[in-house]
Parts: C-alpha cells; sequence; structure tokens
C-alpha cells in the first residue's frame, strides 16, 4: 500500500513540476507560412486577381529569404546584434514588403491593411513568459 502511494504521489509530482514549466518552444513562422497568411488576408480582404497574388506571393518569398538570411548572418558573428541595428534591419524589410501590397491595392485598401489587418498579423507571444520575478 504504501509502494502504491509513493508512486501515486510521484506521478503527481512529476505531472505538476511538467505543467508548471514556461511554454517556450515558440518556433518562427517559414517563409511559405508567412507568404500564405498574407495571401490569405489580403484574398479574404479584398478579392484580388489570381494574378496580382501570384506576383506578390512571388515577390514576398523572395524578400523573406533575404530577410532570413540577413538576419542569419546578422546573429552568426558570435554576439548577439544590438536591439537598434535589428529592428533597422527589420524595418527597411517592412517597408519593402509594404511597398509590394501598396502596389497591388487601392489606397482605401492600404489603409485598411495598415490599420486593421497588418497589426493582426504580429505574433502574439505567449502569456507567463519571460523572468519576471514574481
Amino acid at each position: 500500500m504504501k509502494k502504491m502511494s509513493l508512486i501515486l504521489l510521484a506521478s503527481f509530482v512529476l505531472t505538476a513540476v511538467g505543467y508548471a514549466q514556461p511554454g517556450g518552444g515558440f518556433q518562427r513562422q517559414t517563409v511559405e507560412e508567412r507568404v500564405a497568411a498574407i495571401h490569405k488576408k489580403l484574398d479574404s480582404a479584398f478579392k484580388l486577381e489570381s494574378s496580382k497574388l501570384a506576383t506578390l506571393d512571388t515577390a514576398l518569398t523572395v524578400l523573406y529569404k533575404a530577410q532570413d538570411t540577413k538576419m542569419q548572418e546578422m546573429m552568426a558573428g558570435g554576439t548577439r546584434p544590438d536591439r537598434e541595428t535589428m529592428m533597422a534591419e527589420r524595418k527597411k524589410y517592412t517597408d519593402a514588403r509594404d511597398e509590394m501590397i501598396k502596389a497591388m491595392v487601392t489606397e482605401e485598401q492600404y489603409a485598411i491593411w495598415k490599420e486593421k489587418i497588418e497589426p493582426s498579423m504580429r505574433p502574439q507571444r505567449p502569456p507567463g513568459g519571460g523572468g519576471s520575478g514574481n
């Protein structure tokens, strides 16, 4: 009986410890996933022509691959680059993406993209992460 109680207690402790750990494991979206997300949002919001969407998909794929390559180069130096440098680099790519989208949609549609759709596409951070020291 004592053995069974001890095993049961140990399993509860291990389960509790497993659930207490932060989620972590957040994976970045692949290039294809990012392109597909934009494609889906633009198509559902504005019903663009398939030829325009195909052109945009190709351009975004090239852009995101270049962005990933640049970020890997920046991280490969052994030390992490400062935040301002990384933010400036990301802004270049975001501006290029916005120019591509702007060329495919009307001014009104672009305003909707910037005000409503783009903010909804930012990755959400999981709750409870990051060393708050509570």
